[in-house]
């Protein structure tokens, strides 16, 4: 089985960039449902769909082609990425179908090792993987179509922080920069290692603590939009951020590898997006990657009450999450993001 097929040039990566995937949706014929207590009106993580007073169905899809030539690896990847966004909106995995694009000339025992690793990610969750659908094309491609449940009353948006609380992030920033660089020679061993690690654990353990914390009111994913792009969703126009980057979990490779010019197509992307409304108050060039890389299962960003915010950052911790407090929501001043 030559490995070698899959090409590294993907991951969330591969994601369209949010300045123009924005206009796309605006004019989309839609049904208004009260029942639909989430949906692509804003640019939350998953679709919430209210089924009974006590329950809502989470919708949500996501796959891309590989950042990691492991096949394997790949597949553990592409699952735990979609399985994400059902924690992100606070919920539990029910089920999953398989999403897969594979060159037919190539070898399928490569594929049987993407869908054993995709399906011992859906077994991890306690989901059910009930099938899925898969198409010939010239590039490999994986990921998941994953159904998800929460109570209507619990589910935690992305767009709910307010003035005065604390950010938390439960992983470090930078694997992007680490696979492309390891991809490349330029990034060590072990580094790729803390990359493959990282996204390969479900954010279910994070999910399991901050459900049941005390004043949590917003959540999100850190994906392909990076830390500012996820951040700018989340203070959704109505306030502004403070990043305090001694707080800033982060991988030293990566940071090594931004500031030797190792960086993503989907990196410039954020910060093309982004940059009339982040306001960078240290020169470290390295840094604004970081908080621009696109990050593949990265962890969840939470916002929380200022004095809640070490009760759930040590229990987090105590859970053996790197979780970091890593800011303030603030009123709304001339920028949306500041980062010193």
């Amino acid at each position: 089985m030559d490995t070698n097929q899959l090409v590294v040039c993907g991951g969330c990566n591969a994601k369209i960039g949010a300045g123009n995937l924005g206009p796309l949706l605006q004019d989309l014929p839609r049904r208004e449902s009260p029942d639909l207590l989430v949906g692509f009106d804003g640019a939350d993580d998953a679709a919430v769909i209210r089924l009974r007073d006590d329950l809502a169905l989470i919708q949500t899809v996501d796959f891309f082609p590989p950042m990691v030539t492991d096949p394997y690896l790949f597949g553990q990847i592409g699952a735990a990425n979609a399985l994400s966004d059902v924690y992100a909106m606070g919920g539990r995995v029910l089920s999953a179908l398989n999403i897969v694009a594979f060159p037919e000339e190539q070898d399928f025992a490569i594929l049987r090792e993407i869908l054993r690793g995709g399906a011992e990610k859906v077994k991890e969750a306690g989901g059910l993987l009930s099938g899925g659908h898969s198409i010939h094309d010239r590039t490999v491609k994986y990921g998941l179509a994953v159904n998800g449940t929460v109570h209507p009353d619990r589910i935690l948006r992305n767009d709910a922080c307010v003035a005065g609380d604390h950010l938390i992030l439960t992983k470090p920033l930078g694997v992007s920069i680490l696979t492309i660089g390891y991809s490349a020679g330029e990034i060590s061993k072990e580094g790729f290692q803390q990359a493959v690690d990282s996204m390969c654990t479900l954010n279910a353990y994070a999910m399991d603590i901050i459900r049941d914390a005390a004043g949590v009111h917003g959540c999100t994913d850190v994906t392909g939009f990076g830390l500012c792009g996820h951040l700018h969703e989340m203070l959704h126009g109505a306030c502004s951020a403070r990043i305090d980057t001694s707080r800033l979990p982060y991988f030293e490779e990566a940071y090594w590898g931004a500031g030797h010019f190792i960086f993503t197509a989907g990196g410039q992307r954020n910060r093309d997006f982004l940059e009339d409304k982040v306001a960078f108050e240290r020169q470290d060039f390295a840094l604004e990657e970081i908080v621009f890389d696109p990050q593949t299962s990265g962890g969840l960003l939470v916002s929380c009450e200022a004095g809640q915010a070490p009760i759930l950052v040590a229990r987090l911790q105590a859970g053996h999450i790197p979780a970091s407090d890593i800011g303030v929501v603030t009123e709304k001043k001339e920028k949306e993001i500041y980062i010193g």
